[in-house]
């Protein structure tokens, strides 16, 4: 599923090519035919994204409210394709189209019903305005693991599975440790972390979460090869050694995810 930093860059794709045009909307799959209706013709005049939901706007017709879910998908200029849930046409000269397939959300929304949503979520560490104190409120009570409350969207929306593992490993703790034993200091460093690791993601259009020492060049290793690109810690990396300690790097499942540690670095 992607992560936060994926839907924030998709939210910002769409804005610079299709915001304040009209657009032709169109569903080829049939299955979201009678609200394209509604907006085709109509500007595209809102961006939004919290957590791993994207939202846009089209004057006072409402909010497409989309979540990808496990296998959904957004390109860009692409051929036409029946498999096509939703597909934007726009820009200056109408050149620029937007498809999405297979999503797990696809809905045309009411701004009650999209605030709703973000009532919700937890505090998005990419959206300008929210910060950990709302998180902290919850995970400093909680007899939970870290580790879960991390994927819990209501705890703190955009967070995944890569994150977690990585966050928590560069700072060294247990991803077993119950949220109520983290220090205040421990939670601060973690929101200041994941916050700029976030941040780096969007700009560059991946995850990479390991630091100048421990880069491929400075330590004359082989770069990642894996599907979901970036430089990781622990992610993906059972059976491999921790590119700090050289231990081992685990993995079990945990809250119906594989959780990635090194139980050295992470006592």
């Amino acid at each position: 599923m992607p992560e936060g930093h994926t839907i924030h860059r998709l939210a910002q794709d769409c804005l610079e090519r299709f915001a304040g045009w009209q657009v032709r909307a169109a569903s080829p799959q049939g299955k979201f035919a009678d609200s394209a209706a509604l907006l085709d013709g109509v500007v595209l005049d809102g961006v939004d994204a919290h957590g791993k939901h994207l939202f846009l706007g089209f004057e006072d017709t409402g909010w497409v409210h989309i979540h990808l879910g496990l296998i959904g998908k957004v390109t860009f200029d692409g051929p036409v394709s029946d498999t096509v849930r939703l597909r934007l046409t726009g820009g200056i000269r109408g050149e620029r189209t937007m498809d999405l397939r297979g999503p797990a959300v696809c809905a045309l929304i009411t701004g009650p019903e999209k605030q709703a949503i973000h009532d919700r979520l937890g505090p998005d560490p990419l959206r300008d305005g929210d910060d950990g104190d709302r998180a902290w409120a919850r995970i400093s009570r909680s007899r939970v693991s870290v580790a879960a409350l991390l994927l819990d969207q209501k705890v703190i929306a955009g967070a995944g599975n890569v994150y977690r593992a990585e966050v928590l490993f560069r700072h060294g703790i247990d991803p077993y440790r119950a949220g109520r034993d983290l220090s205040r200091a421990e939670w601060d460093a973690l929101w200041s972390d994941l916050v700029a690791l976030m941040r780096e993601g969007v700009r560059t259009n991946r995850i990479d979460t390991v630091r100048p020492e421990h880069t491929p060049e400075a330590m004359g290793r082989p770069p990642r090869v894996d599907d979901h690109g970036g430089e990781v810690y622990v992610y993906r990396r059972t059976g491999l050694p921790c590119l700090v300690c050289g231990t081992e790097v685990r993995t079990q499942v945990l809250a119906a995810r594989n959780l990635f540690w090194c139980p050295r670095c992470q006592r």
